[in-house]
């Protein structure tokens, strides 16, 4: 099983219990079958129980054991690549309406989470964006215009601005509204026992080795106990991992990152309405807050796709993700207290994967590539959905595994 992070992880502490699933041992039949437990996994799989198509995930560790664990919950309808990037890149009507579906999304987070009824570990919050150069501010000011102009919820601010909301000058900055943070460790585990409540069904510690299918279109899944499931339709979900993937035109590139959380500030009033922030550097530094008044910071990408196993060489990055945080805001001086690094996947056009596998008929995939992966895998969850039950998505051709912006890279 390929190490997805390494260190010092936040979330599982957060926790006082959850429940555990039986692994796989007798045969079963399903309509849909999901091949992964984290975010991805138990969206796809709630969303398709409370269609009542009949569904099983299964995880081959824990559910939410990989990347979900390492997910920093930030929730941002703006992505890695700007709506004006973007719009030259696919045309202005599909990237509007990508952007339109990465804001609905956000919005569909507070939905489930008020269905779920688990109000802590979940907050709306805006974001600052600023321009990490004086040179980024014509692009950052297109933006801004881009986006109004489109029905964004959007503000520009100046230099002034900025410093009299923060400890800090920058250059200028969009600040967005309708954005939000979330515990993805609560939210995933609350999602499985809402779905099982449903009919759901999930299975932990049940490592998929074969994957067949018969001449008539039925899928046959393995499991290292010799259990097989049946079933007419998977849906891969597996986060990070290029050596699972079946679709042969999937070009993405596997990097890794890092990322704190300091011990509880002891005043974090500096920080106006606890804004996400992030800046446009690349690769950039992001940051947000707990409901706690911890600070979570992550950034310093790197082109290698291990995590760092090396704890003084990681000690070494993440110290200079502390310094950002006290270069913005030198008040803050609670020490790191969680660290890690982790796998981190991003497509070619900045796009996620989401939809059928184009050599394999019923084989459906649901990767969300990119700073914005949990926002990505909300969208999956109802796009796959439809294409199950025959229907059109509007994103569809937009994120498909064979989609003209990938092709272009191979």
């Amino acid at each position: 099983m390929k190490d997805l992070h390494n260190g010092n992880l936040y979330w599982p502490t957060t926790l006082s219990n959850n429940c555990s699933y039986p692994p796989l041992q007798l045969n079963a039949r399903y309509r849909v079958a999901i091949v992964g437990g984290g975010i991805s996994g138990l969206l796809c799989g709630y969303v398709l129980a409370k269609s009542g198509i009949n569904t099983v995930i299964l995880e081959r560790g824990e559910v939410a054991g990989g990347s979900t664990s390492a997910n920093t919950g930030l929730l941002q309808f703006c992505n890695d690549i700007m709506l004006t990037d973007l719009i030259e890149e696919i045309g202005e009507a599909d990237a509007v309406q990508f952007y339109k579906a990465c804001q609905k999304a956000v919005e569909q987070f507070g939905e489930i989470v008020d269905e779920l009824n688990i109000g802590d570990g979940f907050a709306r919050r805006s974001s600052l964006y600023y321009a990490s150069t004086e040179e980024e501010v014509p692009k950052l000011k297109r933006e801004y215009e881009t986006l109004l102009a489109n029905g964004f919820p959007v503000e520009y601010w100046e230099p002034d601005t900025i410093e009299r909301h923060f400890p800090f000058r920058k250059p200028g900055a969009i600040v967005t509204h309708g954005d939000a943070e979330i515990n993805p460790l609560l939210f995933v585990h609350a999602l499985a026992e809402a779905s099982t409540s449903l009919g759901l069904v999930i299975y932990e510690h049940t490592d998929i080795t074969t994957h067949d299918t018969q001449d008539f279109g039925l899928h046959r899944l393995t499991a290292a106990t010799g259990a097989v499931i049946e079933a007419d339709h998977v849906i891969y979900a597996i986060g990070y991992e290029p050596e699972e993937l079946r679709g042969q035109l999937i070009k993405a590139d596997i990097n890794r990152t890092y990322a704190i959380v300091t011990e509880p500030q002891r005043d974090i009033a500096p920080w106006h309405e606890q804004y996400l922030i992030w800046e446009s550097a690349r690769p950039y530094i992001y940051m947000r807050t707990t409901g706690d008044g911890r600070v979570i910071v992550g950034g310093l990408d790197e082109n290698n796709s291990e995590p760092l196993h090396n704890d003084q060489q990681r000690h070494a990055r993440t110290d200079k993700l502390l310094q950002q945080l006290q270069n913005l805001f030198p008040a803050f001086t609670a020490p790191i207290a969680y660290d890690w690094t982790a796998s981190f996947g991003e497509s070619r056009d900045n796009l996620p994967f989401i939809g059928k596998d184009p050599a394999w008929p019923g084989v459906y995939y649901c990767l969300g590539y990119g700073g914005n992966g949990s926002v990505y895998s909300m969208i999956a969850s109802c796009l796959l959905r439809d294409l199950i039950r025959g229907d059109d998505h509007q994103l569809a051709h937009i994120v498909k595994l064979d989609r003209t912006t990938q092709l272009n890279r191979v």
